[in-house]
């Protein structure tokens, strides 16, 4: 055992805590060997319970059912599997441990939590809560974005083989098939009290830093800052957003003259005729869209930042 786990089995033989267990064996990585982080989280004071679910549906209404047995919940999965998870977590307070086994990992990535499902492990023994935002879309919840346009015909377009199969590589491939298809399409973008029309090829709402499979919404978004950062890819050609990949991948998109972007911590917008909305990886609903912030929603654990709270 090397020294971290010593010090997690201590800090375990002090308090044991009670986890419920989900598993998304269906995820990229669901068919991976997790005996290690499991491990990891025994020897580190915390017992666990695995309980399955028939259906990414039911898995809130398991966390549901778990409220007064257990002290946090541990889900392995993707993105999108901890989306289905949200409802069950506001409703219980449970705090969430991740254990990252899909294809983006995109809220992981954002909250500093290694991909390597062991060293997960060790952050929810650690034990540092972080209160994050969660964001709303017609009643849908999402942790890193909700997109209309382009990234929702990307979800469509990109099937569960392909994700499993090729991992981050099948988000381009399917991107590259679909650019020369993308048109422009007429919106409404209402917040603070102003109304823009647009022509553009994709609007993002994002509550996390990173979304998509390593494309940054704005290198300074924190999921807990209060604020949505939103985009709107005004292009009027598919190259354009060739060229603009770069800076989606770094987050720098908002200094180019056909992207608008701005904060605000609610904002509707429509559609002349109804776009379906993804929201972390998934088409859960449909313009007209209206959104809003639900600050410090549920915790998560997260790595501690040197002076020991929960890292930023």
């Amino acid at each position: 055992m090397d020294a971290i786990d010593e010090e997690s089995a201590a800090a375990g033989r002090a308090t044991t805590r009670r986890a419920l267990l989900i598993l998304n064996r269906k995820a990229r990585n669901g068919g991976l060997d997790i005996s290690e982080p499991l491990r990891v989280l025994r020897e580190g004071g915390i017992e666990l319970e695995e309980r399955g679910c028939d259906s990414a549906s039911a898995l809130a209404a398991t966390i549901r059912a778990g409220a007064g047995e257990f002290d946090l919940v541990i889900v392995g999965g993707g993105d999108g599997t901890l989306n289905c998870a949200a409802p069950g977590l506001i409703d219980t307070g449970l705090p969430l441990g991740i254990l990252p086994l899909g294809t983006a990992n995109d809220l992981a990535r954002t909250l500093g939590i290694e991909p390597d499902p062991a060293a997960a492990a060790r952050v929810i023994v650690e034990g540092h809560e972080r209160p994050i935002d969660l964001g709303e879309v017609n009643g849908r919840l999402f942790f890193n974005v909700a997109s209309i346009g382009f990234s929702a015909d990307l979800a469509r377009e990109l099937t569960r083989e392909a994700k499993k199969r090729w991992g981050v590589l099948g988000y381009a491939m399917a991107g590259a098939r679909l650019l020369a298809r993308t048109r422009p399409f007429t919106a409404f973008i209402e917040h603070d009290n102003e109304i823009f029309k647009v022509k553009t090829v994709q609007i993002a709402v994002g509550n996390g830093r990173h979304y998509g499979g390593g494309l940054t919404m704005d290198p300074e978004a924190e999921p807990d800052d209060g604020q949505f950062h939103v985009y709107s890819l005004e292009v009027d050609n598919w190259w354009r957003l060739v060229a603009l990949a770069p800076s989606l991948k770094r987050g720098t998109h908002g200094s180019w003259r056909d992207v608008r972007a701005f904060t605000t911590s609610a904002v509707t917008i429509r559609t002349r005729r109804s776009r379906s909305v993804n929201t972390d990886g998934e088409l859960t609903t449909a313009t007209p869209a209206v959104f809003r912030v639900r600050k410090r929603a549920v915790r998560v654990f997260a790595p501690a930042a040197p002076g020991g709270e929960a890292a930023r």
